[in-house]
């Protein structure tokens, strides 16, 4: 299955498990893992809060879209994207066109639990945190559904246990791999 699937890229809201999805299942699928942000920071050598505080959303939303055109073009990976990845529609198209997009859908009330003392979410550090995170799933829930070919509820099961069902899932979008019919020749012709 491997070799016939597609990169498979991941969306969802923060707090969804993205992260934590991808890395066990690029392990189980013997690929390259990339964390959008990540690759961003790598790129910079600035962290996503920094970028924020310097060049605001709108800098980093550019920076986010060119990191996505770039991931999407790698084969057989498995990509994490940022939350907001979605809100731009030329994203939205590398993803949907290029990949395999999986959309872990975690409600309000698990992304407050994952997120309550982190720290490094730039768009949470307001005085009502779920608020923000309710605002953020209302507009963003619709361009996630959008773009998806599978859509995965997150925060009620293992991620071990959500690997395995999204693998079964996987399945159906393998490419069949074609052989060319070997021909044998007898000797001495």
């Amino acid at each position: 299955m491997v070799e016939e699937l597609p990169s498979v890229f991941l969306v969802g809201p923060m707090g969804a498990g993205k992260t934590t999805i991808g890395k066990l299942l690029a392990k189980h699928l013997g690929r390259t893992f990339v964390d959008s942000d990540w690759y961003i920071e790598s790129q910079t050598g600035a962290d996503i809060a920094w970028i924020f505080a310097k060049e605001g959303e709108a800098g980093f939303r550019e920076r986010e879209t060119r990191a996505i055109d770039e991931l999407t073009q790698k084969p057989q990976i498995v990509l994490a994207t940022g939350g907001g990845a979605v809100m731009c529609a030329e994203n939205r198209d590398f993803l949907a066109q290029r990949g395999i997009v999986v959309y872990l859908n975690a409600p309000v009330d698990v992304q407050m639990a994952r997120t309550a003392k982190d720290k490094s979410r730039p768009l949470l550090q307001q005085p009502n945190p779920r608020k923000i995170l309710q605002d953020l799933y209302s507009a963003r829930d619709p361009l996630y559904r959008q773009v998806a070919h599978i859509i995965m509820p997150t925060g009620h099961t293992y991620p071990r246990h959500m690997v395995n069902q999204l693998l079964q899932q996987l399945e159906s979008f393998c490419v069949p791999t074609i052989v060319a019919p070997v021909v044998l020749k007898p000797k001495g012709d």
